[in-house]
């Protein structure tokens, strides 16, 4: 029998403008924010070519974990437009559920305008979260899932946490959460709150160093910028798997007994990184929900996410199970 997933969080459109003419430079004292990308105030900049694809975190784990087989849906507020309609039919057509995709008249669905740095393949992510600032939580419509997976909210976010813990305390629903940059930054304990009653939580290096520096741990830099000291630190909150992902540095695992650490792939040119940790996140998800061990749970997501830098969007370059198992079984975890 399938596990139900139920995928809460964002459901949008990325329009992609790639270029080469942002002047990338150094911000070393940042420790959150090394780099940045800057463009002459006032100019006008050609594009040659533009993308256009369904994104969205929740849109994008749900689409990753059915590609791999499972029953995944995505919760997510979509406006009565064009715009909203078109995320509903590319969500259905890729195999993932709608039943829980809640559309608002009178309301904008969500949008985001993405400047992507051709000789890297970084982005930088301007987005409107209009449909998703209304979401509301339902309890008929998550009392029957098997796993919830929260990734950035809006809106009301810290009631939403709170109203999504309950129906899964009350209905021992399992939880995976990924917390979005704006949630840490303006509620960290009720982030906190949520880490604690997880089973697999996911967070990039910098959201990493963000929740272990505000929770008042040791701050010196270079515990801050050790990953062993920053998994151990975020397993004491109670989560049975942390996981944190770092780019083309790879990803780290922490479950208790030995920590994991994989290097990302060098599969092909990287052109776009958009999505790449929700590829990896549906990648290491699929794994642990076909009970495969922690070490392979890493190699499915940084499969999956270095597949997905390949391509332009956060669904195109998503693999399937014996895609994912091919390749896998080549790579190393230390």
């Amino acid at each position: 029998m399938h596990m139900k997933i139920i995928c809460i969080g964002s459901a949008t459109k990325d329009i992609f403008f790639p270029t080469s003419e942002g002047l990338i430079f150094d911000t070393p004292l940042e420790i959150t924010s090394q780099k940045k990308i800057a463009f002459e105030l006032g100019a006008k900049y050609q594009v040659k070519e533009r993308w256009e694809s369904i994104g969205g975190c929740a849109a994008n784990v749900a689409q990753g974990l059915t590609k791999l087989g499972e029953q995944a849906e995505c919760y997510s507020k979509i406006g009565d437009d064009e715009l909203g309609h078109w995320i509903k039919k590319t969500l259905t057509q890729g195999g993932v559920g709608t039943e829980t995709l809640e559309i608002e008249k009178e309301c904008k669905s969500d949008l985001s305008f993405i400047i992507v740095d051709i000789n890297s393949g970084e982005r930088t992510i301007f987005s409107n979260r209009d449909a998703n600032d209304k979401l509301v939580i339902m309890p008929e419509k998550l009392n029957r899932a098997h796993w919830i997976f929260i990734s950035s909210l809006n809106g009301n976010w810290q009631k939403h946490i709170r109203e999504i813990l309950d129906i899964a305390k009350v209905n021992k629903i399992r939880i995976a959460f990924n917390p979005g940059q704006k949630n840490i930054k303006t509620d960290l304990s009720e982030v906190a709150n949520a880490i604690n009653v997880s089973e697999i939580f996911f967070v990039n290096k910098d959201e990493a160093i963000e929740i272990v520096g505000g929770l008042g741990e040791n701050t010196i830099l270079e515990l801050l910028e050790n990953e062993e000291y920053l998994v151990k630190v975020l397993y004491k909150l109670g989560p049975k798997v942390v996981v944190i992902t770092d780019g083309e540095r790879g990803a780290w695992c922490y479950g208790g007994d030995r920590l994991l650490h994989c290097e990302a792939l060098l599969m092909r040119k990287v052109v776009d990184t958009t999505g790449a940790g929700d590829a990896f996140t549906s990648g290491f998800f699929a794994a642990y929900l076909k009970r495969k061990n922690l070490g392979e749970c890493l190699k499915w997501g940084i499969v999956n996410s270095s597949n997905s830098v390949t391509e332009y969007g956060g669904q195109k370059g998503l693999l399937n199970k014996v895609e994912i198992e091919k390749i896998a079984a080549k790579v190393v975890i230390s």
